[in-house]
């Protein structure tokens, strides 16, 4: 692997050759644009709702129904929304880029994969499948949750819960996704607030590193857009795209 001097601030996608491994990090603003709610903005989910009541270990334990009314109203959403073109390029990305392209998305929809994304990690959980408290067992799930719902695996009632990552909790895949950082040639964020870590240090472990160029493709500067080598803004839909052509063309 070709590296670069981690003192230059001048790195550039003219670094990027095709035998380096990309690692894109997404959040809810590329699923924004597909019609899904984002959490943290002015209008999102949690200025509307208690986290604590429905994103926390402490409120399932104390309110089940309402925690599991609120996850099969977002999981009966998934339905009516389909995948941007920012989902279907970085799709095209996977498939076309020689040295390997893994997406790490902080999102719990299924939007990548109906894209075609299939190199991918949800950091914090899938909508779409469900876990069993009592044997673990973890099962695609499309249908309503309630204190009735039985686990596939040892039939157990009451103990099925959203795989998702509440508050409190640890991030999946922690460290596949710290060594897909290690070795990649460069490091794209999309859509992201630049505010939950630990995905908002991302970005800093791999300039501290000095292997990666680093590129903040959002909506409007993150609250970490300092501490990339180069941003830029506008609606995914229209930038990512654009980076992704911009990337295949010198292939």
């Amino acid at each position: 692997m070709r590296w670069i001097d981690r003192f230059d601030p001048e790195t550039s996608l003219d670094d990027v050759t095709p035998d380096l491994p990309i690692v894109v990090l997404t959040g809810a603003g590329i699923s924004k644009e597909s019609g899904l709610d984002t959490f943290r903005d002015a209008d999102g989910v949690w200025r509307r709702h208690s986290l604590e009541d429905l994103a926390t270990p402490e409120g399932f334990a104390r309110n089940p129904a309402l925690v599991q009314g609120f996850y099969n109203s977002r999981r009966t959403q998934l339905a009516s929304v389909q995948p941007n073109p920012a989902h279907q390029a970085l799709a095209r990305l996977e498939a076309a880029w020689p040295g390997g392209v893994l997406v790490v998305t902080q999102n719990v929809d299924d939007l990548h994969e109906r894209a075609g994304s299939r190199n991918l990690i949800h950091m914090h959980g899938e909508l779409a499948k469900v876990r069993c408290l009592e044997c673990e067992a973890v099962a695609h799930h499309l249908a309503d949750l309630d204190e009735a719902s039985a686990c596939g695996g040892c039939g157990s009632t009451g103990r099925m819960r959203p795989h998702i990552v509440w508050f409190g909790e640890m991030p999946f895949e922690m460290e596949r996704i710290w060594a897909a950082l290690a070795g990649c040639g460069l490091f794209v964020s999309v859509g992201t607030s630049g505010t939950v870590y630990p995905a908002a240090g991302f970005v800093a472990d791999v300039r501290h590193r000095g292997m990666a160029h680093t590129l903040e493709l959002n909506l409007e500067p993150s609250e970490g857009a300092s501490l990339f080598a180069e941003t830029r803004y506008g609606p995914a839909s229209l930038i990512v795209p654009a980076f992704v052509d911009e990337l295949l063309g010198r292939l």
